[in-house]
């Protein structure tokens, strides 16, 4: 009807941007899940109220940028050191939300050694690892959880185990330390989805305020159409049909 107009106030306010998420435009891919989580992220944030408790580590990898994204304060680590500078934030100042935000080269490659011990010491942080299952920032090459089989800019016959070696789950591997209280496999590919990815979330933030839990891990198991070669539909379809049977969605500890 022209000139109807509805007054916007918090009665009638279905959905609205949380402030926390920076209004700028991201440099992602378009279908990159980064965007997603990083909405989550801060969602969770401003509903639990610690805006000006929370302290993020950035990695080196395409979530670099993290904290141009995410209005809370961030500190940048070297490459696969963030849950060893996580570590130190949190016992310097063990009241604050502390987490890491790191994709699957930078914690399971390099920061193999560093995520392993921060988990068997049971800082009191979130570790959020994005599982791409590729190398996205630097052309594509192949990761730790890269799957065989999988064609990437290093193993363009697909993975080899007898030459690449398997590929590996780290978060079952961490479940076997008694200092990770929490573990936790989800994606952001459908509404459903992402709605339980935001419950896991919050309740890893929630272990990482109470001193009495322990590392509180989440893994997000997404695609990487750019470094996949396939639009973002069917790099979820591809997701879906590979990824998924062998990275299971799901709670995987929870003490």
């Amino acid at each position: 009807m022209a000139g109807f107009e509805v007054e916007k106030n918090s009665e009638n306010l279905v959905y609205g941007r949380t402030p926390i998420l920076k209004d700028v435009v991201m440099h992602y891919c378009p279908g990159c899940s980064h965007g997603t989580i990083h909405k989550l992220i801060a969602e969770v944030i401003d509903e639990m109220g610690v805006q000006q408790k929370a302290i993020g580590v950035s990695p080196v990898g395409c979530g670099v940028f993290a904290y141009n994204y995410i209005d809370v304060d961030f500190v940048e680590a070297a490459h696969g050191r963030a849950c060893a500078v996580a570590t130190a934030m949190k016992r310097l100042s063990p009241d604050k939300l502390v987490f890491t935000y790191q994709g699957d080269g930078d914690l399971s490659a390099i920061g193999t050694g560093e995520t392993i011990h921060a988990c068997s010491r049971g800082e009191n942080i979130t570790v959020i690892y994005i599982n791409n299952a590729i190398y996205g920032m630097t052309g594509g090459q192949m990761a730790p959880t890269t799957l065989l089989g999988m064609k990437t800019a290093t193993t363009p016959a697909g993975r080899d185990a007898k030459i690449n070696g398997y590929p590996f789950k780290i978060a079952d591997m961490i479940a076997h330390l008694d200092g990770v209280s929490y573990i936790t496999r989800q994606s952001v590919h459908t509404p459903a989805n992402v709605r339980k990815a935001k419950k896991a979330l919050r309740k890893a933030f929630e272990n990482s305020l109470d001193p009495s839990k322990g590392l509180s891990f989440v893994e997000f198991v997404c695609t990487c159409n750019s470094g996949w070669k396939m639009p973002p539909v069917e790099a979820n379809k591809w997701m879906e049909e590979n990824m998924l049977p062998f990275y299971p969605l799901g709670d995987i500890k929870d003490e």
